[in-house]
Order: C-alpha cells, then sequence, then structure tokens
C-alpha cells in the first residue's frame, strides 16, 4: 500500500502527464492500485522501432520517490526480454542512484532514451535492426492477440475485467491479449482494427500472401511497409534475420576463392621473408 506521500506524488505526476505528455510516451497507474502503472511507447521516426507500440509496467515502492520502480517492458522489442526486470539508473536495481526529484515522465524518457542506445545491461537484448523492424512490425498483433493466443477481437461490453487483486508483474504470451485490453481498451479497438486493415492473422502475425488473380486492396504506403515486413515471416529468425544471415552466405560464396587466394599469398610471402632473414 502506497505512503499517504506517494500516494499524493504519484497522483500529481499522473495529471501533470496527462496535462503534458512527452512525445512518443503515454501512461496512467491502474485503478486499483496507484502504485501499479501502465505506459505504452511509440517507435520513434528514423529507428528500427518505428512505428511499434511497447507496452510495459512500473511497479513503484509504497515509499516512492524516495525508491525508484521496478520497470518492465512486456512487448517483445527485440531490445529487452519480456516482462523481466530491467537494470537502468532509473529502476529499483540502482535504487542508490535514484534521484527523488525525478518523476514518471523522467523515468519514461530515460527509458525511451536507453531503448534507443545500443547500451547492454541486465534485461536487455541483442539484436539486428531489422530484427527489430520485425518485431515493431507484429507488436500492435502481439498486445492484442497476447501472441496469437486470441483469433477475433473482443465482443463489445467484454472487454474490460473487473479483477482488482493483486496480479503478477510478469505479462507473457497466451493470455488472449486481456491484460492489454484491461488497461488500453481504446488502443486495443484500434490494433483490432488495424490487424483487418493490413490483413494480419490473429493467430499468427502474418500477412498471408494474395491469391493468384487477386487484386491488392488499396493501401497507403504505411500499410503496404507492414505488409512487406509481416508477409510470410514466421519468425526474426526465419524472416528478416533469415534474410540477413542468407546475405552474409551469398557475399562469402561469392569471394570465397578471392579470400583464398589472399590468404595463400600472404603465406608464401610471410614464408619467403621469414626464410631470408
Amino acid at each position: 500500500m502506497a505512503t499517504k506521500a506517494a500516494h499524493k506524488r504519484l497522483t500529481r505526476e499522473y495529471a501533470a502527464i496527462q496535462a503534458n505528455p512527452p512525445p512518443y510516451i503515454v501512461a496512467h497507474p491502474t485503478e486499483a492500485n496507484i502504485l501499479e502503472w501502465h505506459y505504452l511507447l511509440t517507435g520513434a521516426p528514423d529507428t528500427p522501432y518505428a512505428g511499434g507500440q511497447y507496452w510495459g509496467t512500473l511497479i513503484f515502492p509504497p515509499d516512492y520517490p524516495f525508491a525508484p520502480p521496478a520497470i518492465r517492458m512486456h512487448t517483445p522489442s527485440g531490445r529487452f526480454q519480456p516482462s523481466t526486470r530491467l537494470c537502468l539508473s532509473i529502476s529499483d536495481f540502482h535504487p542508490k542512484s535514484f534521484n527523488p526529484a525525478w518523476s514518471v515522465s523522467t523515468i519514461l524518457i530515460g527509458l525511451l532514451s536507453f531503448m534507443n542506445s545500443e547500451e547492454m545491461t541486465a534485461g536487455s537484448l541483442s539484436a539486428t535492426r531489422h530484427e527489430r523492424r520485425w518485431h515493431a512490425a507484429r507488436s500492435r498483433w502481439w498486445n492484442s492477440t497476447g501472441g496469437g493466443s486470441a483469433t477475433e477481437p473482443p465482443r463489445k461490453g467484454n472487454n474490460v475485467s473487473t479483477k482488482t487483486g493483486p496480479r503478477s508483474a510478469n505479462i507473457k504470451a497466451g493470455d488472449g491479449g486481456k491484460r492489454f485490453r484491461e488497461e488500453w481498451p481504446e488502443e486495443d479497438e484500434a490494433n483490432w482494427s488495424w490487424m483487418e486493415e493490413v490483413g494480419v492473422e490473429p493467430a499468427t502475425g502474418k500477412v498471408p500472401p494474395a491469391r493468384e488473380g487477386e487484386e491488392e486492396k488499396e493501401c497507403g504506403p504505411d500499410v503496404a511497409r507492414w505488409r512487406q515486413i509481416l508477409g510470410g515471416g514466421g519468425s526474426a529468425g526465419g524472416s528478416l534475420g533469415q534474410r540477413a544471415k542468407d546475405a552474409g552466405d551469398n557475399w562469402v560464396g561469392r569471394w570465397k576463392w578471392w579470400l583464398l587466394g589472399a590468404v595463400v599469398t600472404y603465406l608464401v610471402i610471410s614464408r619467403v621473408l621469414f626464410a631470408e632473414d
């Protein structure tokens, strides 16, 4: 349970973030527990996360702001391990480095900045730019289907849970998007509309190829871009990641004889020089 000071501080910060949300960031506390906040980060342009929808939680300690929150990102991103506590200077991994003057906005701006860097820490992942673009393209699908465990949109009036008891901070695929829908009903509805527009299969997150002779639906450049990324891919390792690997293999295949010749020449010259010495 939050202390009176923590409750007052977080209430004030919620009003501030509503009135002046930072770019690419929205956040709110749950109705049942002001110490549990949910955030959405939108991938910024000119980054591998462009257009992605990244959902996570901040779990504040009862004595906030004198101690930092636990930070998790649930949506797979290729940057962080899903639903894993992140080791950051603004998180509960480093309570001594936390400044009580920092706010929820400060914390989330710091998280977004760290996400766009390549610095590694506990909870981070190393991935290629293509793999992160692939995760970004699937992020809205993952959030609203629970990673494919829901195959159709929820019925109207039956999309918000009334559960108010304690809940696990870990949120993984398989819940049919229930937890996301509880906190972000409008975004969830928009995600299902987006999936229909792009042609995403709810069970797989893929866009099936058009049948022979079937005309493509007219669509804008943004929809076309998502279709290009999602079409036919099974996983980051089986689509964009595999293409990147294949490209590397092809390069080696084309130049292997030149590389072999260069190595042999180097060895012969080295032997001659050493023999002269």
